[in-house]
């Protein structure tokens, strides 16, 4: 629905008054006017579970103790297959297809549970086209009744091939760092820090192989009573639906048919303390409210074999300063006026190395510097060929019965999440 009318709707069970969706638009009005708004408002007996997407909202109405979670799992896969099928999803493009829209709704839910929700299966049999649309209907692909929804059968390739990309993200807060007239040692304290990774899948196979994905898993070798060198404990760990869990859960093996083309097939949370990667130190000098200037060190602590890409250091600045100047050792600096940032971009950044940016700005206005507060500094990077928990692939072995051989290729990929450095300016 968008904010003035409801677009479209389906009712899947018939316990709901379609008329109760009328209660959902007046609701959230009400909360946002009183500043506060859930993700879960109700009415008599109905509760509505909503998410907001450009200028529309997809909303679910349940009348019984649902699963939360599952719901909104399903709203955002919706978004997921609409925007693969129109492009941009927004009030337009709903208007403009909604036969589509509705042949989507009717496959991707039966009597509220969800069907098939893999947009590259649904574009076998709905397409955009109403005349291919209609012939489609007479011959159901065999992937909806198959037990692997997600694959179709009959894919052939020349070269058989599998990318595996093991990416981590480093998530760290760095708290207590002094800002003082000179350089300071690196004194502060890492408050949080975890690494969330993801193994994602690039299958270029023919047929309907098995693979069976081996990491140095510190559970898998406890089980087995094995010792084999540096191994990982990953926690929260959850997987696509083509892996066979009931076989996870008892020998630790991740063994799975894989869709076709690109796919997450697993995600993963380390929570360990995490060296700062790139550390930040930074001098900060005003001078009697009519400049101010900076200067930021950053140290790359890791490896020297190692290169981080495209860093970038992004330095608030008053909100009140204007007259930049910079001077870099290595990369250049901009001042972005419209985020109170100076953003310093290092495109190759060599492990142990060390590198200076200097800048200054003009304080036309007097400002109270409390009232700005002290927002961090944030790093963004990546360092390919590098996993800071030490996770890797063991092997990846691809069975199937055509006997055909495959390669396996592997990559490894750290790079920043959440990457704060906060400073007692």
């Amino acid at each position: 629905m968008a904010k003035n009318s409801v677009l479209i709707c389906r009712n899947y069970k018939g316990d709901v008054d379609m008329a109760e969706i009328d209660h959902f638009l007046p609701l959230l009005m009400t909360e946002e006017e009183e500043g506060v708004t859930c993700p879960i408002m109700m009415h008599g007996n109905v509760h509505f579970l909503w998410i907001k997407h450009t200028n529309l909202y997809l909303v679910a109405t349940t009348n019984k103790n649902s699963n939360a979670s599952l719901v909104y799992a399903f709203l955002y896969k919706l978004v997921e297959v609409f925007t693969e099928y129109f492009t941009e999803l927004e009030e337009e493009s709903i208007q403009d297809n909604f036969v589509v829209v509705y042949e989507l709704l009717d496959e991707l839910m039966d009597f509220g549970f969800p069907q098939t929700t893999d947009s590259k299966i649904l574009q076998e049999y709905i397409t955009q086209e109403g005349a291919k649309l209609e012939v489609a209907k007479t011959k159901v692909p065999t992937t909806v009744t198959n037990a692997v929804s997600w694959r179709s059968e009959g894919i052939k390739y020349k070269k058989n091939e599998v990318f595996i990309d093991v990416i981590e993200s480093i998530n760290l807060l760095v708290s207590g760092v002094k800002c003082i007239s000179s350089l300071v040692n690196a004194n502060g304290s890492v408050m949080s820090s975890d690494i969330v990774g993801t193994v994602k899948l690039k299958t270029m196979l023919s047929g309907m192989p098995e693979l069976r994905l081996g990491l140095n898993d510190r559970a898998l070798f406890a089980l087995t009573g094995r010792d084999k060198g540096k191994t990982v404990s990953m926690e929260d760990v959850k997987f696509h639906q083509c892996v066979r869990l009931s076989r996870f859960e008892s020998d630790r093996t991740i063994s799975f048919i894989p869709p076709d083309g690109e796919s997450e097939l697993m995600s993963y949370r380390i929570n360990t303390h995490v060296k700062p990667l790139i550390w930040i130190e930074s001098v900060i000098e005003k001078f009697s409210h009519s400049r101010v200037e900076i200067m930021v060190k950053a140290k790359g602590q890791f490896k020297k074999q190692s290169v981080a890409n495209n860093v970038e250091v992004r330095v608030p600045v008053p909100s009140d300063a204007d007259s930049p100047k910079f001077k870099t050792s290595t990369g250049h600096a901009k001042y972005v006026p419209e985020k109170n940032l100076a953003v310093w971009t290092i495109k190759s950044f060599p492990g142990g190395k060390e590198f200076l940016m200097r800048a200054s700005f003009g304080l036309p206005s007097v400002e109270n510097d409390e009232m700005e507060g002290k927002p961090p500094i944030t790093v963004n990077f990546e360092i390919p060929y590098f996993t800071v928990s030490g996770i890797q692939v063991r092997y990846m072995k691809i069975i199937e019965k055509s006997g055909y051989q495959a390669l396996p290729w592997v990559r490894y990929i750290t790079q920043s999440g959440d990457y704060q450095l906060r400073s007692n300016f």
